[in-house]
């Protein structure tokens, strides 16, 4: 199930399945560490004798976020029980520590004495072995465990709740979860009573519920949290920081820093409809969540994923991070993206290459490219990444003209990678040599990677001049070889269009005629304006052979895409439509633009995704074809980055063009986005 709601600060992140239940907890880092693994962690609730989990279907939610910060805003009820709810959750923006507050409602005309239950399933450091879950008698709190990690879980309702006083914790238990019989202490709530056991060992889990009477027609507020810390004195210092300046300022403050955060100087974001901007400023915070203190920024964080492969999103891919960082930068937030240089620093192998993706750590991830593919060694990369890192490197400096951070960089990153890339070729096409495609799925020599390698080598070599390096002169030689022996091998003149790229035989190219997005590489990083015939006549191919021709609508990734293939009617359903795919025909369009008619062109496929989003704003991978569900997973963080680049290059073509660019009311919201023909 993808997370429609996503809360961190760079060291922990939580994310929410539609029924609002808890099933991501990563910490200590950004998409490492899951201490709860996709496990259910609940509020449940009993009156009159009887007792309803808030994940069942009798609850009617509608979830979304506080405007413009990291503080969900959800509405929750339950007819048949007579309650309804606000929810508001978030993760303070400095403290570790996960703030819920509940504004708990009693629909019934006569008075009502309710419990509320948490269920908390932890699987501490991705393993049940070996944790303890306890009640603190002082503190009245309960503790989870194991090593080094440590969360303390308590709460407080009634009078001075919301400054840490009021009444806390009324009932508890722990007890063993999916062993020797036991599903868990979550089953021991349903009876409306807690047995009070005060500790246990393996694994375990617990459950705490707080009483209350709520008047006729009355309501009460709820505050829970989880205080995160390394051993048992820093989990406690964080507890007290909570008690002493009381949950409900922690949460006000958290929503002040976001609304600050999100908001920069010199957008003109006036130019866009209002809930256009707001979706921009929804997918910068929810690339804010995905992206860890130490530089890391993570594809995706959601769990679910490992039903099908028994892997994850959670990983850095330097190329979702180059485009990320590349967005990031176009909005202003360059702290975020200097420390992902620095990650990519710290990554970049002694070959002067990028690895296939990496941990948050800086460990090297998981991998399916073989080393030995036909018999002999071929290096397993996908030398875009590499290649994008420097791109996007050269962007920031061209935005922020930091020099001496590029200097700090200079001998460890642009040299080494560089030199990497002019290396990496054909010495007779001078092409790059055959490394796996940016959908990591086939070996050769790609469009989309020799159009990267090409702005990474013309980005170096800008830096290089800087420092008066003479390398810089070669690097700069180097990107006009891979440019125009791209332009000679991967464009076909007869059919008028790039191809997707070439396989080495012995033989010597075999072509991959099959139409694919990433031809928009040849825009995206330079190798052709946007307006050169050759560029118009693929892209116009892509939009026109490419779009789903459903209600959905979208542009797929290319011709026959089988991951998570939902339809085998290929003329009309070419593969699932793609937010990233789709955005690259809006930035096209805006990068060709010379009217506000074709602008608008750019402005309806970003109310198309606007339009596509979770309630939450979240964005997935990729949309079934038919229903429009997400599919894979979401949020995913490049998704987002596309969004955020579309907009701000649609506002920078509107303030260049002196235009003003808008959608009739009913065509922005009648869901029909047939476009017209590319011109």
């Amino acid at each position: 199930m993808p997370r429609p709601l996503s809360v961190g600060n760079g060291d922990l992140l939580i994310n929410f399945d539609a029924d609002l239940v808890m099933r991501d907890f990563y910490h200590p880092y950004v998409g490492m560490m899951n201490q709860i693994e996709g496990r259910r962690n609940m509020m449940g609730f009993w009156a009159e004798g009887r007792f309803t989990w808030m994940d069942e279907p009798a609850w009617v939610k509608r979830l979304g976020y506080l405007e413009d910060t990291l503080v969900t805003d959800c509405r929750v009820e339950n007819e048949n029980f007579g309650l309804s709810l606000v929810v508001n959750d978030t993760v303070h923006y400095r403290h570790n520590v996960f703030l819920r507050r509940v504004v708990i409602k009693n629909l019934r005309p006569e008075a009502r004495r309710l419990k509320v239950f948490f269920a908390n399933d932890f699987n501490i450091d991705e393993s049940d072995i070996g944790d303890t879950a306890l009640f603190d008698p002082d503190l009245r709190a309960i503790y989870h465990y194991k090593r080094k990690r440590c969360l303390i879980i308590d709460g407080r309702t009634g009078p001075g709740a919301g400054k840490g006083k009021g009444r806390g914790i009324s009932e508890f238990s722990t007890g063993r979860k999916r062993f020797a019989g036991a599903e868990g202490t979550w089953r021991d709530a349903e009876d409306g009573r807690l047995e009070g056991h005060p500790i246990s060992q393996g694994s375990v889990d617990s459950a705490i519920a707080f009483e209350m009477d709520l008047p006729a027609g009355g309501q009460e507020t709820l505050y829970y949290w989880i205080a995160v810390g390394v051993g048992f004195d820093s989990a406690q210092a964080v507890h007290r920081v909570v008690l002493s300046a009381g949950p409900e300022r922690l949460i006000n403050e958290t929503a002040t820093f976001w609304r600050s955060w999100v908001e920069k100087e010199d957008r003109k974001l006036g130019c866009l409809p209002g809930p256009l901007a707001s979706f921009f400023k929804r997918s910068v915070l929810v690339a804010r969540t995905q992206i860890d203190d130490r530089g890391g920024i993570l594809a995706a964080n959601d769990s679910d994923i490992l039903r099908h492969n028994r892997d994850h999103y959670s990983y850095v891919w330097a190329r979702d991070g180059a485009m990320v960082a590349y967005a990031l930068d176009l909005a202003g937030h360059h702290a975020l993206t200097s420390r992902f240089f620095r990650f990519c620093e710290r990554a970049l192998s002694s070959g002067g290459f990028l690895w296939h993706k990496y941990h948050p750590d800086g460990s090297v991830g998981s991998s399916w490219h073989p080393w030995v593919p036909k018999g002999e060694f071929i290096l397993p990369v996908q030398e875009d990444e590499t290649a994008s890192v420097l791109w996007a490197l050269g962007h920031h400096y061209r935005r922020r003209r930091d020099i001496e951070f590029i200097d700090s960089l200079y001998p460890t990153l642009v040299e080494p990678a560089a030199e990497f890339l002019v290396s990496y070729r054909d010495p007779k096409t001078k092409l790059p040599l055959p490394s796996w495609d940016l959908w990591e799925e086939r070996q050769g020599v790609f469009t989309y990677t020799a159009a990267s390698t090409y702005a990474g080598l013309l980005a170096a070599a800008d830096l290089g001049t800087l420092f008066g390096d003479p390398a810089a002169a070669r690097w700069r030689r180097a990107a006009r070889e891979v440019r125009e022996a791209a332009l000679k091998h991967l464009y076909d003149a007869k059919l008028g269009r790039f191809l997707r790229g070439v396989y080495v035989t012995p033989e010597g190219f075999s072509p991959d005629y099959t139409l694919d997005s990433s031809l928009f590489g040849v825009v995206l990083f330079g190798l052709l304006p946007a307006t050169d015939p050759r560029v118009v006549e693929t892209m116009k191919l892509v939009r026109d052979r490419l779009w789903v021709q459903t209600a959905v609508g979208g542009i797929a990734r290319y011709t026959n895409d089988h991951y998570f293939k939902k339809s085998d009617d290929i003329e009309r359903v070419p593969g699932n439509p793609w937010i990233i795919c789709t955005m690259w025909l809006a930035r096209w369009y805006t990068a060709k633009a010379e009217t506000a008619d074709e602008l608008k062109v750019a402005l309806s496929i970003l109310e198309w995704a606007r339009t596509h989003a979770m309630p939450g704003g979240h964005l997935p991978e990729q949309l079934h074809p038919y229903s429009g569900q997400p599919l894979s997973v979401a949020p995913l963080t490049w998704s987002h980055a596309e969004v955020i680049s579309a907009v701000l290059e649609l506002v920078a073509k509107v303030t260049e063009l002196g235009v003003t660019v808008s959608l009739p009311e009913e065509e922005a919201d009648d869901g029909d986005y047939s476009l017209p023909p590319c011109r």
